[in-house]
């Protein structure tokens, strides 16, 4: 018997492309501050750490574009904030969807009896949201973003080792799968073994400089990976 049995998976840029409703969600809060949009090339740099660093970074960034950084506060954030979570909250699953190929994987995992579960930065509203839209028959949990509960988001361990207690399993019967540098030390500090893949937000370059020592180019290589482990 393999000694891996249960997969957990990064969200955004993993099971999902779901860049352009993030970057849709993003200018619409800088709109409403009358401030420029930002570029999906830059929204895909700032995503990873969660919706308050992506909002610092993207907020940042407009008001350095109109020459007046110095307006940056804790105020004009937290207007920034509640116009972004208003907004995607509605329109999270516009146009995200799972990658080529995703499905299929979720499907044989499930038949081939392995444990599932989503851990991620997103807000934990709009996790379930997808979660219950695309993945509730094949993902068997799904956590979000969840700080006030006093779990901590990654690359602390906190989201993983709740996701393994719900599932009822030991850190050496993981792996994390992911598609940043965030998850690549969410799967140390957490103790798991890690695959990232090539096919989301950072390239295979940048996850090896980050310390990546496994990679998949696609997701039948996922579960190549893991049922050899």
């Amino acid at each position: 018997m393999n000694k891996c049995n249960t997969v957990i998976f990064d969200l955004d840029g993993t099971l999902m492309n779901t860049l352009p409703d993030i970057a849709a969600s993003v200018n619409h809060a800088l709109s409403t501050l009358n401030l420029p949009p930002r570029s999906m090339d830059e929204i895909n740099d700032f995503v990873g750490n969660g919706i308050r660093v992506l909002l610092v970074l993207s907020l940042k960034a407009a008001l350095h574009e109109i020459n007046h950084s110095e307006l940056f506060d804790d105020e004009l954030l937290a207007k920034t904030l509640s116009a972004f979570r208003s907004h995607y909250c509605v329109h999270c699953k516009d146009k995200s969807k799972p990658y080529d190929g995703i499905l299929n994987l979720l499907k044989d995992l499930k038949q081939a009896g392995f444990k599932t579960a989503i851990v991620s930065n997103k807000p934990h509203r709009e996790v379930l949201i997808l979660h219950k839209e695309f993945f509730s028959d094949c993902i068997d949990i799904a956590l979000g973003e969840n700080e006030l509960a006093g779990i901590r988001r990654k690359p602390a361990p906190d989201m993983v080792l709740k996701a393994l207690e719900h599932l009822g399993v030991e850190k050496n019967e993981c792996v994390y799968v992911g598609d940043s540098d965030v998850d690549i030390a969410t799967a140390q500090n957490a103790g798991v073994e890690c695959i990232s893949v090539l096919w989301g937000f950072r390239k295979r370059e940048f996850l090896q400089a980050k310390g990546a020592t496994r990679f998949a180019q696609s997701p039948s290589e996922v579960f190549s990976i893991v049922s050899s482990l």
